[in-house]
């Protein structure tokens, strides 16, 4: 990693210096490094008006308590969930999860990609690069998260926002915590990222506003190249900044552009539809996922993880996110508060992007980097000090939801073996189910860019897309 990437921004400057500012992206560069690295690129490609929404679930969500119950196998496997039919024959899902029952004829549900990274870091990376990563720990990556690789090929677009966005909570937001890192590609290409909770009353994009009093003036150039001087002066401390003005100036149109600004504000949606998301930091970020790529944005991560916020009371026997170890948490207790809202969130995004007339141009992921064990365990938990039932980290077999983007929905791709434990037909890979996306979003896999040593690296080493998702 660069000294580049690894320093820290000093945080906004203060509000009666140009601009309030944080940094573009989880990789600490300025707005305007960031528009000096595209406006040196290449041609652009090839634009589809195609997005995608990637929604992140840490920790490995469980297979059999979501989308690939087993109410045949023995008592130790399947668990105390019932399945309930969805509107798609054949097509059964967690008794805890009906409002995404209801939908299901919109969504696609693959039960057969498994991998053999059971570490979160080894499973993070695997995922995330549709690459094989090569260290099984640890999340920093020696290849570019999906993400960068989207923001790399399309840098010369340029439509007011960017076009790689990422919400995450607090302190869960640097780049190495889930793998987003952009290797060789350089830190320009990490998201634009946006910490802490949508449905917090003083959640603010700190990098989309300029103080009043420059936005007052913003037709008095010698005040604007001013306000960039004492910018440049601050942030030069830190070593992140050596972008010539007219760079900046370019900056300056995208933080003020009313179309990025107004696609965080989430207060412009109605009370009604907020509400049939669920007041909910999870609720909130698929709203405001579906304002984001609406937009414009391209590749749009929202990080579910701890669903003990906004009002949520904390259960003593829950965790804060899907690593759902005995140890950690009582695997059923935990089910029933976190199941519900993911169900209302996605259900609801599903059902606004149909409404809108987005089902075509969004693509909609849900995944974790891993399913759970198909076998429950029992460990005296570490909050609790009493027996209860978990599951482990297990990479042979989980269970992906896909939605929108033009596919043909309602169906189950794959399919585990009677006790959830690995592929029984049509066995994938992320890097499969990676080409479908890239597919999508009209990005050729085979194209390479050089890594630190130069060499020509492909964007994706091997997968065929998903026919059943044409």
């Amino acid at each position: 990693m660069s000294n580049l990437s690894r320093k820290q921004c000093s945080g906004p400057v203060s509000r009666r210096d140009f601009m309030k500012i944080g940094t573009l992206g989880l990789g600490g560069l300025s707005l305007g490094e960031f528009l000096k690295v595209k406006a040196a690129a290449g041609p652009a490609f090839d634009d589809p008006d195609t997005s995608v929404i990637y929604v992140w679930l840490p920790g490995g969500p469980p297979h059999m308590e979501t989308f690939d119950m087993k109410p045949d196998a023995p008592a130790d496997y399947r668990g105390i969930f019932n399945p309930i039919s969805t509107n798609v024959d054949g097509l059964s899902i967690c008794e805890l999860m009906p409002r995404l029952a209801r939908v299901a004829d919109r969504y696609n549900i693959i039960r057969s990609i498994a991998h053999n990274f059971a570490d979160h870091g080894g499973g993070h990376k695997r995922f995330m690069t549709g690459r094989i990563p090569k260290t099984p720990v640890n999340t920093v990556n020696d290849a570019p998260a999906v993400g960068s690789i989207v923001s790399k090929w399309f840098e010369r677009r340029d439509v007011g926002i960017p076009n790689y966005i990422c919400n995450a909570p607090n302190g869960r937001h640097g780049i190495d915590v889930f793998a987003m890192g952009s290797a060789y590609l350089g830190p320009s290409y990490t998201p634009f990222t946006v910490p802490g909770n949508p449905d917090d009353e003083k959640f603010e994009v700190k990098n989309v506003s300029l103080s009043k009093e420059v936005e007052d003036r913003l037709d008095d150039r010698t005040t604007l190249l001013a306000g960039f001087d004492r910018l440049r002066r601050d942030i030069d401390q830190t070593g992140l900044m050596g972008a010539q003005d007219h760079f900046h100036e370019k900056a300056v149109g995208l933080i003020t552009n009313n179309r990025t600004r107004d696609a965080f504000d989430l207060s412009k949606e109605s009370d009604e539809l907020r509400n049939k998301y669920g007041r909910h930091c999870w609720g909130q970020r698929a709203l405001l996922a579906r304002r984001l790529v609406e937009a414009g944005s391209k590749f749009v991560t929202m990080v579910m993880e701890n669903p003990y916020k906004s009002g949520i009371e904390w259960l003593k026997n829950g965790t804060y996110n899907w690593d759902s170890h005995a140890v950690n948490c009582h695997l059923f207790d935990d089910a029933k508060v976190r199941l519900p809202i993911l169900d209302r969130a996605i259900a609801t995004l599903i059902e606004d992007l149909y409404d809108r007339g987005l089902d075509k141009k969004v693509l909609l992921i849900v995944t974790g980097e891993f399913g759970r064990t198909p076998r429950i365990s029992v460990t005296k938990g570490s909050q609790t000090g009493v027996d209860q039932p978990g599951r482990d980290h297990w990479p042979q077999a989980m269970s992906v939801l896909v939605s929108g983007g033009g596919m043909q929905t309602g169906q189950v791709i794959g399919s585990t073996n009677s006790k959830g434990e690995h592929p029984h037909e049509r066995p994938l890979t992320p890097c499969d189910f990676w080409a479908s996306i890239y597919k999508h979003l009209g990005i050729n896999p085979a194209h390479e860019y050089p890594d630190y040593s130069g060499r020509p690296m492909p964007i994706l080493p091997f997968g065929e897309p998903i026919h059943e998702l044409a």
